[in-house]
């Protein structure tokens, strides 16, 4: 593979293993040096404070204060000389070779001669912190000179030769262990990344297969991982592919055999299929989307993965129930189908559905946003509302143009009793408006204002025809209106908030509910309420 996982895993992983190891090798080229003279100018200033704090006017040191310099000097190789006013020395280091020449250095120094090769570090009234290369030794010595409070003269210096030497010495090692250390990152990771890569290419290979309708290829591969959760849902999503797909198989040839038998009906059956294709044609455009997005591997965490694979199963069980829905239209039409009411989250209905479709949203350049509660309850068949939210959807996304915007918003409309209020969900989009002669026909069965534009998404004509039939079953309101920039269509449904219903008995009767949990008596009819909810008879 061109751009191949493992390959893009192990060089990122050298490269960052080869930044790390070049900004430590910048760091103490830059920096080591510095950072040693800093803290041998602290020993220096540190030593400075024990002599000046603790030596008497005739030049001793008290026992412990002579015990801490000790230290200092032989810790850091320091050595110290102290003369009176005359340069005779007073004190002075252990073992120091070079008393003779650090006094002359302090003379030198005290009436303004032998300055060169020095570079001042610090300097203050007490004393001047340089650095100073040693002619007549051939070294490089960091020394503090100046005066103590006691009016004496005073020297230190501390050997930094070897610092430079050391710098580099360090370098060299970083340098080497750079380039080993970026190979065998590089070794480890190109091993690691193939436990990685290779359930990926199976998986790659298993979505080709079942794009080309082979529902027998299955994830063997196994694990318990991320990867191997996502091979689990492909193998059920095969499955689940396989079903669909025989039912649609089973479905079409009967329609097929139908249309050949009862000749008399052909443009009616001709339509139905028509219908089929149109109800289908969003689940089957998201399965394939989603199932791409997979082959193509443009997720690239194990969340998105799983939310593909569940949109695809969720999309693949809806079209088998679908299909078997659409059969019984005519059912629905002629009130023989049966309505089953229940109390639902009609706000995570729609934010569901909005979630479905954000990829053919995306494809026509269209912003589809909802407007509404968290959570709202209203009283319907769900799968039947469902398909009204969703025929509403796809038929705003078929016609959005303009600014491309598809708004979804969903609003209580306060009544007298609970039985009055209402939960009214609009759908609106930007584009062309609806002739005022066509909006009394757009909810006939096969009725199409643009029979052209019409052809070109694949519509049947009957969308909205269910949503007449569904909703006249629900015995609620429903319809469309013209707006400035577009077109919104709604529908209601009865309530199923009783937080609602108690805020609007509260401001109808003016009486303050109680503080403590105790649910105030309402005069209601004793069959309205249930547990705290109203429920439709």
């Amino acid at each position: 593979m061109k751009h191949s996982l493992r390959k893009q895993l192990t060089v990122i992983f050298g490269i960052l293993m080869a930044a790390m190891f070049l900004a430590n090798y910048l760091i103490n080229s830059f920096f080591l040096e510095s950072f040693y003279y800093t803290k041998k100018q602290e020993v220096l200033v540190e030593a400075y404070r024990v002599l000046n704090e603790n030596i008497d006017a005739l030049g001793n040191l008290d026992e412990e204060s002579s015990e801490t310099l000790d230290v200092l000097c032989n810790k850091n190789g320091l050595s110290y000389l102290v003369t009176d006013m005359s340069y005779n020395e007073v004190l002075g280091s252990k073992s120091n070779f070079y008393a003779s020449i650090m006094k002359g250095r302090l003379n030198g120094y005290g009436i303004g001669v032998d300055t060169d090769n020095v570079t001042v570090l610090d300097s203050n009234d007490n004393y001047t912190i340089q650095k100073k290369y040693d002619t007549e030794i051939g070294l490089n010595y960091l020394e503090m000179w100046g005066i103590l409070d006691e009016g004496f003269y005073f020297i230190m210096r501390i050997n930094i030769e070897g610092i430079h030497d050391s710098v580099q010495i360090s370098n060299e090692f970083i340098k080497y262990i750079c380039i080993i250390g970026v190979f065998l990152t590089a070794i480890l990771v190109w091993g690691v990344t193939k436990r990685v890569t290779q359930p990926l290419n199976e998986l790659t290979e298993l979505s080709k297969r079942m794009a080309d309708l082979d529902f027998n290829a299955k994830y063997t591969s196994g694990g318990t991982d991320e990867i191997g959760q996502l091979g689990q849902c492909f193998n059920e999503m095969s499955e689940k592919l396989e079903q669909a797909y025989a039912q649609l198989m089973t479905a079409n040839n009967e329609l097929q055999r139908d249309i050949a038998q009862k000749e008399k009906i052909d443009d009616m059956r001709k339509e139905f299929l028509s219908n089929v294709s149109h109800e289908l044609k969003t689940p089957i455009a998201l399965i394939q989307g989603y199932a791409e997005g997979l082959q193509e591997c443009i997720n690239d965490d194990p969340e998105s993965r799983e939310f593909y694979c569940d949109v695809i199963m969720d999309e693949a069980s809806k079209m088998n129930t679908l299909v078997q829905k659409l059969l019984t239209l005519n059912q629905l039409e002629f009130g023989n189908d049966e309505v089953v009411m229940e109390r639902f989250d009609l706000a995570l209905l729609i934010r569901n559905k909005m979630q479905a479709v954000g990829i053919l949203a995306q494809q026509k350049n269209a912003e589809i946003s909802y407007s509404g509660e968290d959570s709202l309850f209203a009283w319907g068949d769900e799968f039947k509302v469902e398909e009204v939210v969703n025929n509403y959807v796809s038929n705003a996304l078929n016609h959005v143009s303009g600014a491309g915007k598809i708004e979804i918003t969903a609003e209580i409309r306060k009544g007298e009793t609970l039985k009055d209020q209402k939960v009214r969900v609009t759908v609106f989009n930007t584009g062309e408006q609806i002739p005022e002669e066509d909006i009394g026909q757009i909810w006939d069965k096969f009725y199409k204002v643009d029979k052209a534009r019409t052809r070109e998404y694949g519509g049947s004509g009957v969308g909205l025809s269910i949503v007449k039939a569904i909703m006249d079953s629900f015995h609620q309101a429903y319809g469309v209106e013209n707006q400035e920039d577009g077109v919104a269509f709604w529908f209601e449904l009865q309530c199923g908030d009783a937080l609602h219903h108690k805020e609007e008995l509260h401001n109808a009767s003016g009486n303050a509910l109680e503080k403590k949990s105790e649910v105030s008596a309402v005069e209601t009819d004793d069959s309205d309420v249930c547990d705290g909810e109203w429920r439709p008879q």
